[in-house]
Formats: C-alpha cells, sequence, structure tokens
C-alpha cells in the first residue's frame, strides 16, 4: 500500500499520527513545514495519500495556509486524496476545500478508528484510481496504435470487447478467406465488413454490398449470380450480370445471408468451394475471385436443426466469425458514439447534460448503434440550445426490477471508472449507473472491487 504524507507543524500530532498508521500497517513519512511537504511530494512516487494541517505560523488560526498548501498539492498531483486537520475554527475553511475536491477533514482532537478507516478506503480509492488511469491509459494506447497501423474507417469506440474484436478483423482481413459477422441488427456488423475489405489485399478492387433479405426469392439468384435473357419471367431481352461477376477481384458483402433460398445456398456454396457458378438459364460455367463477407442477426446453427440452412454452406461461410457485441454489453462506447452522432445530427457542438448521459448509458437499447444515432438526431433537431437534457431525450421506459437489471450489466471497467469519478460515495456511483446500492455491492464484490 502507498505511503502517507503529513504535513503538520507540531511534532507530537505527527508522531501521534505515525504511530497511529503503523499499529495499522501502514507507511508513513512527514515533514513540519508546507515547503518540506511539497517536496517529498515531488520526490516519492509512492505517496498515496497527504494529510495536511490548516496552519502553520504560531498564532495563525484563519487556514489560510492550509488553502495555499492544498492547491500547491493538487498541482504536483492533481488526483491525490487529501485529509484536513482542522480545529473547529476552520471548519468553513475546510468544508470549502472539500467542495474543491478534497478527500475529507477530520476535527482535532480525531476518532482514531474513523481516521485510520478513512485513510484505509482512501488508499484503496487512490490505488484503484491508479490502476484505472493506467488501464485507460494502456487502452487508448492500443486504440490509437491499431489506427495508426489500420484502416478502421473512423469508427468509434472505447470498450475493451470492440478492441478485441478489431484486433481480429483487421488480423483475420489480410487472409483471402470467408468471414462470417454475426450480432443483432444495428450493432454495426456492416461497419466491420468495412473494416476488413479496407485491409485485405483486395481493397483494391471492387467492393459490393447486397442486403439478400431485401431481394424477392425469384430474383435473389438473378442477382447474385445473373440470368441470360428470357431465363425468367421479367427477365426482358437483356442478359443480366449478377454482383458475383461484377465482384471478381475484389470482396462481396453479403447481408442477412440467412435469408437465401435454398437454391441460392446451393450455388453459393459451389462458388465458395470452386470459384465457378453459372448464370439463370445458362450452361455455361464461370470463374470468379471474390472474397465473401457475409452477415447474419440469425442464428444460423438452429436454422440448420431445423432444415432451413444447410450446414456445409455454414462451415464454408464460418471460416472465421466475428461477433459483434450488443451495445447493452459495450457501454463504455455509447457516451463518445452518442457525441459524435450529435454532432452529426446538428452541425454544430451540442453537450449532453449529466443527467442524460446517465440516461444514455442506463438504456438497454434493444436498436443498438442505430437507435442511439436516430435518439441523438432526434435530440438535436428538438433542442434549441446547446445542452441535452434527459426530457429532451425521451427515452422509451424500461422495465423496472430484475429484468432491468439483467438487461444492463455495467463492466468491471466501467464500475472502476463510475466509482472513481464518484470519489467512492456508494449512493452517488448507484445513481449513475442506474442501480440501487444493493445491487451496485453486488456488483463490486463479484468483482472483487474495494469500496
Amino acid at each position: 500500500m502507498d505511503k502517507v504524507l503529513i504535513i503538520d507543524d507540531n511534532p507530537g500530532i505527527i508522531s501521534a499520527l505515525e504511530l497511529l498508521l503503523s499499529l495499522h500497517n501502514m507507511d508513513s513519512i512527514s515533514t513540519v513545514t508546507p515547503q518540506a511537504g511539497l517536496q517529498l511530494l515531488r520526490e516519492h512516487s509512492d505517496i498515496g495519500l497527504v494529510i495536511q494541517d490548516m496552519n502553520f505560523t504560531a498564532d495563525t488560526t484563519s487556514g489560510e495556509e492550509g488553502r495555499e498548501l492544498f492547491f500547491a498539492i493538487r498541482e504536483i498531483e492533481p488526483d491525490i486524496p487529501v485529509i484536513l486537520l482542522t480545529a473547529w475554527t476552520q471548519l468553513e475553511m475546510a468544508v470549502e476545500l472539500v467542495k474543491a475536491g478534497a478527500a475529507d477533514y477530520i476535527g482535532k482532537p480525531w476518532d482514531d478508528n474513523k481516521l485510520v478507516a478513512t485513510v484505509k478506503n482512501l488508499l484503496e480509492l487512490s490505488e484503484l484510481q491508479m490502476q484505472q488511469r493506467r488501464s485507460r491509459q494502456e487502452a487508448m494506447q492500443a486504440r490509437q496504435q491499431l489506427r495508426e497501423q489500420f484502416d478502421l474507417q473512423d469508427i468509434v469506440y472505447r470498450s475493451g470487447a470492440m478492441q478485441k474484436l478489431l484486433e481480429m478483423a483487421t488480423q483475420v482481413a489480410r487472409a483471402e478467406v470467408p468471414v462470417l459477422i454475426t450480432g443483432p441488427n444495428g450493432a454495426g456488423k456492416e461497419k466491420i465488413a468495412d473494416i476488413v475489405q479496407a485491409n485485405s489485399v483486395l481493397r483494391e478492387g471492387p467492393y459490393l454490398k447486397v442486403n439478400v433479405g431485401a431481394l424477392p426469392e425469384e430474383l435473389m439468384e438473378a442477382e447474385l449470380f445473373g440470368a441470360e435473357a428470357g431465363a425468367y419471367t421479367g427477365a426482358g431481352n437483356r442478359t443480366r450480370q449478377g454482383r458475383f461477376e461484377a465482384a471478381d477481384g475484389g470482396t462481396l458483402f453479403l447481408d442477412e445471408i440467412g435469408e437465401l433460398s435454398a437454391s441460392g445456398q446451393v450455388k453459393l456454396l459451389r462458388v465458395l468451394q470452386t470459384g465457378e457458378f453459372q448464370r439463370l438459364g445458362s450452361s455455361q460455367t464461370r470463374r470468379v475471385r471474390v472474397r465473401v463477407i457475409s452477415a447474419t442477426n440469425s442464428d444460423l446453427p438452429q436454422q440448420i436443426a431445423a432444415g432451413n440452412f444447410r450446414q456445409d454452406l455454414f462451415y464454408r461461410l464460418n471460416v472465421i466469425e466475428l461477433k459483434v457485441p450488443a451495445l447493452r454489453d459495450r457501454p463504455e462506447d455509447i457516451p463518445p458514439l452518442a457525441r459524435v452522432f450529435l454532432q452529426q445530427g446538428s452541425g454544430e457542438t451540442k453537450r449532453l447534460a449529466p443527467q442524460a448521459q446517465s440516461a444514455l448509458t442506463r438504456y438497454h437499447w434493444p436498436g443498438n448503434v442505430r437507435e442511439l444515432q436516430n435518439s441523438m438526431q432526434r435530440a438535436a433537431v428538438l433542442t434549441s440550445g446547446d445542452t441535452i437534457d434527459a426530457e429532451t431525450l425521451a427515452l422509451p421506459q424500461q422495465e423496472t426490477g430484475a429484468r432491468t437489471e439483467l438487461s444492463f450489466e455495467p463492466s468491471r471497467e466501467l464500475l472502476e471508472q463510475t466509482l472513481a469519478n464518484c470519489n467512492g460515495i456508494i449512493a452517488q456511483a448507484a445513481r449513475e449507473l442506474g442501480l440501487s446500492r444493493q445491487a451496485l455491492y453486488r456488483r463490486l464484490d463479484k468483482h472483487g472491487i474495494p469500496y
């Protein structure tokens, strides 16, 4: 555990504090002047908390010296917790400094149990904040490195889940094998397909997209594989080139692949196996080089069990599977995405009120990123000022109780970040997360997070 720095002009108080802390296995260093205390803070990187007096000159009781020392400490270590030792005459000044960011104030004479408990909690919180800052810095460096190495198509994210997905997507992009992208509607499957294509060896070739679910069944094969003149009713007198021919030497993205017809599945399987196909109404075999990226929100193994999808085709498509998580499973991505969509919707800088940000994080987003984008664009239109509040967001009401808790499961990273932002205050952190205090305690215990 980090050291405690004690700054007090009374050697007797320093000795008492050092003894009390040592009895509870806590190390400390001390000095009697603010100047020496600031120098120790600069020299020792393992100081995790400061206990400071409010007066250092004889017959001085205003607390101004303590105020100056507090803000000097803040300039050196902006996040280090500071406990103020106060007499009753400095209570007003102490309250002012707590509002300015001091961790706590303790009156003289102090209660040993309360002081020890406060110091332990603040040291643990300080260590948690340090780990969080280190983790954020490492995550930021990883994101930056990925952006420098690959074309990420301006995707916006902060979560570890998306970082892992993008690392895998950019890795498999270089291998010319079929990729299956799975995930719920609106989660960003097409964006992941764009990233795979942008970093593949075929990125200079054609890149075509087909929403298989939007095609009538009778036109699906003609759309994908082409058709000779008169091959089907309404075909007309012209030969139709299919998407596979048009994408030769490039990439074809097949969205909603689970909707492909049985005959279409047979032809697609052949293309994936041999690179060969025939147009509707033709016996001529054509050969193409096309990398297929497919996407679905369907449970293809379930469709296979029901006899609606070919198992052999599934294995051909699923050489590499990229699973896009639902937005509710990566709440860290919600605020940065919301800010980007807000700017896109308004064309100017608008910000979200704290209550609005909290509402966005609590909402379970059944429509995923697409729903968030629509909500932000609507809010931008309806807000005449520069701040959007929770009322303007007008998010749909969610069911309360156990089902709501199940729909929003905060990650360890989000729990630590919220707790640190709220200075360890459980009630405030619970409000920010939209949980009861008991629910928050359970999650903190589950992840082994101190509080």
